[in-house]
């Protein structure tokens, strides 16, 4: 397990950047106050004066410098200053990024973990869905740390496969770097995610499966929406729909399941570039998808039906500015409990920030504060919640206050400085 970093310098600074503080600094503020000293030299192998010397920059060498980072869970740039640790990390998350990184690039490079056994294709495949029931739930470190030796697994599941029988293994390893890197995409490595999506894109090319392929590349799109790309977003999105679209008279409901949440996915992509029309283009094949189906499914690692149509509509509707409309569709959404975790707080916070564009701030604040105690851990990567309470704003009422701290911040008043209020958004 990795320390928390405190996120705040240990000497007081009315402003600082990581860069400003000393390396001794840094390794204590990485340390964080659930580890001492101690523990941190005993985690290391380290003497404890060593550790003492370190933090207070009296003599680092490289040895000790690497054996501090790894037990710290960063790289040896951060430590020195030379990149800043990730704004949200926490014990668990470091730990489990540095797992999935090491299992992401150690897979592709072909260093396959050595096993008595090899995995069969069908446990592979139950793992990964285990996996993907995690991230839908919202269990985004879960995920991740049960794919990092999932990834090992297909990894040594695809090598013992027979020439000429490997495409089965070769799907699972595809779906178990797509894991990965929507796990990371959450977790805000963006640059893992990047790297597990194009390798994903290798072995579902060697699967020589079509739905895989288009699966990835909607995966692609996400991380690129994520990372604020949304012209390559929206293309790759509409791509993978067209790629996969089914004949409703005879497609599976596999099919239906992959293209629904597509094109569902280039309406949330055309909402969020402002284009109202090709957003309701989608949005009406989403609902002729979903009524096709007729309930919820899940499939290919991803999940779709009517009330997954209807509730990532409210939220498309909320990114054009349509409250209207948002808030009238909410009023004919009947029970979500068909919905994954993740999904139904999603709806949620779509529907907070709803009420809070009209103004109803009691009642928005109310949905916000039941979203963020249902599944706290699923709601400290959401960026919404932040935005929801700056809509809401220059309110000074208990409630506010209390959401206020669930998501981390303050409530704002005249005494917070707009710099960080824009800072935090």
């Amino acid at each position: 397990m990795c320390p928390t970093p405190t996120g705040s310098p240990p000497t007081a600074r009315t402003s600082w950047a990581w860069s400003d503080l000393s390396t001794g600094e840094r390794i204590k503020a990485l340390r964080g106050r659930e580890l001492t000293q101690q523990a941190l030299a005993e985690r290391t192998g380290l003497s404890l004066h060593t550790v003492q010397s370190a933090e207070q920059n009296r003599r680092l060498t490289l040895p000790t410098l690497m054996r501090l980072a790894d037990a710290l869970c960063v790289d040896t740039a951060v430590v020195l200053g030379q990149q800043p640790p990730r704004g949200s990390a926490r014990r668990s998350d470091l730990a489990t990024v540095r797992a999935l990184s090491l299992a992401v690039h150690d897979t592709s490079a072909g260093l396959v973990p050595e096993a008595d056994e090899a995995p069969t294709p069908a446990e592979v495949g139950a793992t990964c869905r285990r996996a993907w029931d995690l991230y839908w739930q919202g269990r985004y470190t879960e995920a991740g740390g049960l794919t990092a030796p999932l990834l090992g697994d297909a990894a040594v599941c695809l090598h013992a496969q027979p020439d000429g029988q490997r495409a089965e293994a070769w799907g699972h390893l595809s779906d178990a770097y797509r894991v990965a890197a929507y796990s990371a995409n959450l977790m805000g490595v963006r640059d893992l995610a990047y790297a597990a999506i194009g390798h994903a894109a290798f072995a579902a090319s060697q699967a020589a499966d079509d739905l895989r392929r288009a699966l990835v590349e909607s995966g692609r799109a996400w991380v690129y929406l994520r990372d604020a790309r949304l012209p390559e977003a929206l293309a790759l999105a509409e791509k993978s729909a067209l790629t996969i679209e089914p004949r409703f008279s005879r497609a599976t409901v596999g099919e239906l399941t992959a293209y629904g949440s597509h094109i569902n996915f280039a309406a949330v992509v055309a909402s969020r570039m402002g284009d109202a029309d090709r957003a309701g283009d989608y949005l009406s094949q989403s609902h002729a998808t979903g009524a096709r189906m007729g309930r919820e499914e899940r499939a290919h690692g991803t999940l779709f039906g009517p009330t997954t149509a209807a509730t990532q509509a409210v939220g498309i509707h909320v990114a054009l500015g349509q409250t209207g409309k948002a808030l009238g569709l909410i009023d004919t959404i009947g029970p979500t409990s068909a919905l994954s975790n993740a999904s139904q707080r999603r709806y949620e916070l779509d529907k907070a920030m709803a009420l809070a564009d009209a103004r109803l701030w009691d009642r928005s604040l109310e949905t916000l504060e039941a979203a963020l105690t249902a599944s706290p851990v699923w709601a400290r990567y959401q960026q919404l919640p932040r935005v929801i309470l700056e809509k809401v704003g220059k309110g000074s009422t208990a409630r506010l206050r209390r959401v206020a701290k669930l998501v981390g911040r303050p409530a704002w008043g005249a005494d917070y400085p707009t710099a960080t209020r824009q800072a935090s958004l």
